[in-house]
Formats: structure tokens, sequence, C-alpha cells
């Protein structure tokens, strides 16, 4: 499934075939959280800047529409008109962070819905049976996403139990794929690594994930309020223990230099709400750094967002434009923003493969760190 085609460093170039296609790595997966891209994104659009894989989130969808509905409508690659692969994220940290009262057992967790209030109940089996409902390409395991900082003792003893909920997740989606009634009875497993920013706690649990039978594996509770240095330094300790003929998955992240900094370390796969989030806000990212486009300066200027850019904003709008489209409050300058950003994420990863095919890894990281977290002065 997954073929390691070069390596330089540790950086990693390599190919996943899914059962909706191939999917070429370094990757970065435009977040559509409730099968939807916020900023009046959709999948023709997901076509037109270059997206390979798109991310939607299995507590949002079973709260809203709900799973068995999506499955009544074939599935959610029929549900959103995408042909292509798509990962659904196990609900793990949005049980963590949005619900209330919740209440963790071994069996999993009970809380109240976000939107209603409604008593919900969410354990591996739980996870695994609304992601098959909704028939994605990759399921996420179910974890506990652990606070940072976190008691030693407690980190422990979650990452114990979160080993025990993947062999639950494990058994419970080969029954699923077995099933006659399965849309997708291909559908792909990953494990997630958890130990907070403790070393021997992250190594121990990826050796104990490592025996379970996964198609890829995740590193999981990061980019959550720890420094990049921390990130930086976790993905250092677990990526030699990473089962190295499988995908590794940096789950949340980041920014474009987090992205060449994983890259750098052996990350394959990423997401982050972030493009998205920051355009709708007028923050954009450009080969020449970041700017924000809201800026007085930016007022009169005829020219695109990034020159360099063959983004549709790019190819049709001047600054001048846009930037009055967020002054008026037009949705159409934040619809014309999130389509850039999303288009400079995917150029950047397709950028980083070329560099990657050409043994030119290493000066395009040198060259581009820097710069690509720099406030632009042009």
């Amino acid at each position: 499934m997954f073929t390691l085609l070069k390596q330089e460093g540790n950086a990693r170039r390599g190919q996943f075939e899914t059962v909706h296609g191939t999917i070429q790595t370094p990757v970065f997966m435009n977040v559509g959280t409730c099968a939807a891209i916020k900023g009046g994104i959709s999948t023709m659009d997901l076509r037109e800047v270059n997206c390979q894989v798109e991310l939607s989130n299995t507590y949002h969808l079973h709260l809203r529409p709900g799973d068995k509905l999506i499955a009544d409508m074939g599935g959610i690659h029929k549900f959103f008109n995408w042909d292509k692969p798509v990962l659904t994220d196990s609900g793990g940290f949005q049980v963590f962070s949005l619900a209330q009262l919740r209440k963790i057992t071994e069996e999993g967790v009970r809380f109240a819905s976000h939107i209603d209030g409604a008593r919900i109940f969410m354990g591996p089996e739980e996870s695994m049976q609304i992601q098959s409902n909704l028939a994605s390409t990759i399921a996420m395991a179910f974890d506990e996403c652990i606070e940072n900082p976190a008691e030693y003792k407690y980190t422990k003893d979650s990452i114990a139990r979160t080993t025990r909920w993947l062999e639950r997740c494990r058994k419970e989606m080969d029954r699923l794929n077995s099933l006659e009634t399965t849309i997708n009875k291909n559908q792909m497993l990953f494990g997630i690594n958890q130990g907070s920013t403790y070393a021997d706690l992250r190594v121990e649990h990826m050796k104990q994930i490592s025996e379970i039978e996964c198609d890829g594996y995740a590193i999981g509770g990061l980019a959550v309020g720890e420094s990049a240095e921390e990130m930086y330094e976790t993905i250092d300790i677990v990526e030699p223990h990473m089962p190295k003929d499988k995908p590794r998955y940096l789950m949340g992240v980041g920014t474009p230099c987090n992205i060449l900094e994983a890259v750098h370390r052996g990350v394959d796969f990423f997401d982050c709400v972030m493009p998205s989030r920051n355009a709708r806000h007028g923050n954009i990212f450009t080969w020449h750094g970041k700017m924000n486009l809201l800026n007085e300066k930016y007022a009169r200027d005829p020219r695109p967002i990034d020159e360099n850019c063959g983004c549709p904003a790019c190819r049709a709008y001047s600054r001048s434009y846009i930037r009055h489209l967020f002054k008026a409050k037009e949705t159409l300058g934040m619809r014309l923003a999130v389509l850039h950003n999303l288009y400079f994420y995917n150029e950047l990863m397709q950028k980083i493969r070329d560099a990657l095919d050409a043994g030119e890894f290493e000066n395009f990281y040198r060259y581009y760190r820097d710069i690509l977290g720099e406030r632009s002065e042009s």
C-alpha cells in the first residue's frame, strides 16, 4: 500500500495506494470538518487547488447530519461529490476538547454534545462503526487526546488504555469490512501515538502500537500549546520507532515552517485548519512570507496576492480588490483568500515532492524555512 520511493536524510518521498486513488507523499490534507471547507469552498474548488486528500471529522458528522444518514446517501464520497481519498478523524480530539461533562472509562467516553447537550457514548467500536458508515478511505483509531501538560502517571495509564482501544478498533474494523452491507470494505486504519511530552512514554507507546497491524501511524497530542521545539523534539524521539514501510501522520500541524521541519524529520501526512482559518481573517501565506491583506498599504495595490501563484484568486484579482471585499464584508473576499491559502499549501507539498525527486530537498528546506515564517515586506 505504501511505497517509499526516495529518501534524503530522514525526509521521505512516497506514494500510498488506496481504493480511492494513489496519494503522493508528503501530502497536506485539506480540512473540511463537516464535509465542507469553511469559506464557501466546494469539492470542485478542491480539485482546482490540487487537493489530494480531504479530511472530515467523525464527531461532528455523527452529531450532524448523522453518520447513518450519510450511509443512506451512499457514503461521504457520494454525499459531497468527491472521488479522491477522504480521511476521517476518530472524534477523540473533539470529545476531549469540545464535549461537556465527559467521563472516561475502559469502555469509552460518555459526554454531552456541544450542540444540544444530548448524552452520547463513544468508544472504539462506536467510532469504527460511525467511520464505516461514513465510508472514508482512512479511519483514525479512537484514542484519548491527553492534555498537555499532564501528570506522568495519568499519561502512562492513558497510553496503555489507548493501546487497548487500538486493539479493539482493529478487531471491529476487520469485522465491519467483512460485512456485505459495508460501503467501503477496503477502509484503512491508522493508529495514534500519544504520551504528552514524556520521551520515554512516547517511545513506549510507539513500540506498543507498532505491534498492532495498521495501515499507517500518526503522532497525536501535539500543536496543543507546547513550543515548536518541543514538538520537533517529540518527532525526533518517536520517528526511529515508527515502521519504515507505513506512512507517518503528524496530526493538526501546522504552519508552512512546521511542515518543512516535520518533513525534514520523516513525516508524510499533515492536516491543519490554519490555511482556511487564517485566510478568513485576511492572513495570507505566500512564497515571500506571511501578509495581512487588511493592511492599508494594499488599498491601492494592483498586484495579485502573490505574483508567483497560479491560484484562482491570483489569476484574476488584485490585492486592492480582495482587501476591499474584506472591508465591505463581502464573503467573496473570504472565499478568494481561502482558495489562495489552500492552493499555496498544496503547491508547497508539490514543491517538496519535486525537491525530493531531484535530490534537492535539503537546499529547498534551508532556503524556505526562514522565508515562509517571516512577514512579507512586498
